[in-house]
């Protein structure tokens, strides 16, 4: 692994990936020139970073699903009450999820960093629902994989909708994820 970079270089990397995830989720198709111009650094400077369009974008992908892991951390899984986990990881995964869905959305190449990283994320989401399970939120006898799909899905669907506070969102899938949509 090569040096660390420069504050100045950090901060031009990390402009070149906000840009290029508002570029690319406008138009998929947008060049490295419109990367850099909405970055606000020289056609040069994004080539001497990054090699190719590819590399950008994976580096992107790779960026985006360690922000959603550490979102995941933020809700403090180890030492909170596992509702109150829920809710806080719903609310960051949110917005997270939000602010970088072309990035998200990429394919992902089998045993890659990104590969690894999005099975961290899938193991703590099952050690949070077991503990929500343990807990008494959820059915004992539910099948935690199906819980994750369904959690995800829900997940998926909230950034669809009209609202966009994240707390509000992460309040009706939490609810809808532990109640269901029947009468109570």
């Amino acid at each position: 692994m090569g040096r660390p970079l420069r504050a100045d270089a950090e901060r031009s990397v990390r402009a070149i990936l906000e840009a290029a995830e508002r570029v690319l989720a406008d138009n998929p198709a947008a060049s490295m020139e419109q990367i850099a111009e909405a970055a606000g650094v020289a056609r040069t400077t994004i080539h001497r970073r990054f090699a190719s369009r590819q590399v950008l974008i994976d580096t992107l992908a790779a960026s985006a699903v360690e922000r959603l892991a550490q979102a995941v951390e933020d809700s403090r899984p180890d030492t909170a009450p596992p509702l109150v986990v829920l809710h806080r990881a719903t609310v960051n995964v949110l917005r997270v999820k939000s602010a970088f869905g072309f990035a998200l959305g990429q394919p992902v190449e089998p045993d890659s960093a990104v590969a690894a990283a999005w099975e961290g994320i899938t193991t703590r989401c099952l050690e949070l629902l077991a503990a929500a399970r343990d807990e008494g939120l959820l059915d004992p006898a539910v099948d935690l994989d199906w819980a994750r799909r369904v959690y995800y899905a829900l997940i998926g669907e909230a950034l669809h909708g009209p609202e966009s506070d994240p707390d509000v969102l992460a309040t009706k899938v939490v609810d809808t994820l532990l109640h269901g949509l029947g009468p109570r």
